[in-house]
């Protein structure tokens, strides 16, 4: 079986080589084809991938190549985690906002909205590219914004499934303070990627016994710490957020915080030059302990499952994704992309039954979708007005000024990405 990933001289990848190395009996590859632009990059992480396969003992090879349309071909999935515009990107997505008093984040907000219409046009290029020369093949989507990024890329008639892993890492810490094993930990994970609640968590199952009373009555405390949200907010909620939700739930204080301090992205940045100096070692062998702190904990895990199921080697029958709505919850349209456990085959993913909603959650789901659906027509055509509408009704911007003063913003720093500008 031939795998390929577009994005492979990401600092991530060696993340996700070792879950392939490890959970090598789950998802057998023969070939996984690591795809990237950049050439030095490549040759680091690619020296490092071959090293973790060898010292685990896995059989497959691993090629790097800078030609998608030959990477691609013959692969049973593509695994996307690219990131247009590299961390210099990012960097801007989480600074200029705050010149107009807003959060400034790489997934949310007016820098989602940028780093959206950057990579919307890139993936559906791809994505067509691949169906070109492989329409069999499987796209799963690890790139950010995923909800807005798998949507496109359903609705252009492509084979996709996004993924995250908060709903993974949440399902492993809850697992680790129940004392229990993760299969054991079912989640009732309800929203939109980087959107989404547990409303509960549940034990041997779907139908399981709701043990979340007891997590935050025993746990509440390191769970509030986690999310850096006051424990009584879950206290009085009766749920665990994401903790993406700080950035509604505390928006002013999370504005004042990263005015103060160095960015997330300059923070990366610093680490990832540190993380390819260790990849050129011809001494490592594994991943490094540094790309915890790096981000997508768990990710190997979450696509080794998912890529299992969708090719038919098995895999868990329920796990989280990001697909079409289809009447799942009611007050959205059937093609918006929600984040909910779903069964998964190689008939792709159907999700499953959820709780009626509070309108507490109910309602930030349905003005965040309709941000989405402005946003990816923003992506499709483009256009400053279209811009400007999808700012007006994002709930962290909502004000004529400040969407005003983002859109020429947004628009002057994304310049050389966007082809109508």
């Amino acid at each position: 079986m031939k795998l390929a990933v577009v994005g492979g001289g990401s600092t991530y990848t060696p993340e996700l080589i070792d879950g392939f190395a490890r959970l090598r009996d789950t998802l057998p590859i023969s070939e996984l084809v690591l795809i990237d632009p950049a050439a030095d990059r490549l040759d680091l992480v690619g020296g490092l991938a071959r090293r973790i396969f060898a010292k685990q003992g896995h059989p497959g090879k691993i090629v790097t190549t800078s030609d998608l349309d030959a990477g691609v071909e013959g692969a049973a999935a593509v695994l996307l985690q690219l990131r247009v515009g590299g961390q210099a990107a990012r960097q801007q997505d989480e600074t200029w906002p705050l010149e107009c008093g807003c959060v400034g984040q790489e997934t949310t907000g007016a820098g989602g909205l940028a780093k959206a219409l950057r990579t919307v046009p890139v993936v559906l290029d791809i994505a067509e590219r691949v169906r070109r020369t492989n329409p069999d093949a499987w796209i799963i989507d690890f790139t950010n914004p995923v909800g807005i990024v798998t949507r496109a890329l359903l609705q252009a008639g492509h084979k996709a499934v996004g993924l995250c892993n908060v709903a993974i890492g949440l399902q492993r810490k809850f697992a680790a303070l129940l004392q229990v094993t993760p299969a054991e930990v079912h989640l009732d994970h309800v929203g939109l990627n980087h959107l989404t609640w547990e409303l509960g968590v549940r034990l041997g199952g779907p139908q399981g016994d709701n043990v979340l009373p007891k997590l935050l009555a025993e746990h509440g405390d390191a769970i509030a710490d986690d999310l850096r949200l006051p424990r009584q907010v879950l206290d009085r909620l009766g749920v665990v957020p994401s903790y993406y939700l700080r950035y509604f739930y505390a928006h002013d204080e999370v504005v004042r915080e990263l005015g103060t301090k160095p960015s997330r992205a300059a923070e990366v940045a610093a680490m990832e030059r540190e993380l390819l100096t260790m990849y050129g070692d011809p001494a490592l062998d594994e991943k490094p302990e540094l790309l915890a702190k790096r981000g997508g904990a768990f990710y190997s895990e979450a696509a080794v499952d998912l890529a299992a199921s969708l090719l038919g080697n098995g895999g868990s029958p329920v796990q989280v994704v990001n697909t079409y709505n289809n009447g799942t919850l009611p007050f959205l349209a059937d093609d918006a992309v929600i984040e909910v456990p779903a069964r998964v085959d190689a008939a792709g993913a159907v999700p499953l039954p959820v709780p009626e909603l509070d309108p507490l959650y109910a309602g930030l789901i349905a003005h965040v979708t309709a941000y989405e659906d402005l946003a990816l027509e923003a992506a499709l055509r483009g256009g400053r007005d279209r811009v400007f509408r999808a700012l007006l009704a994002h709930p962290l911007v909502g004000q004529y000024a400040y969407a005003d003063g983002l859109t020429d913003r947004l628009i002057e720093h994304n310049r050389e990405h966007l082809a109508w500008a």
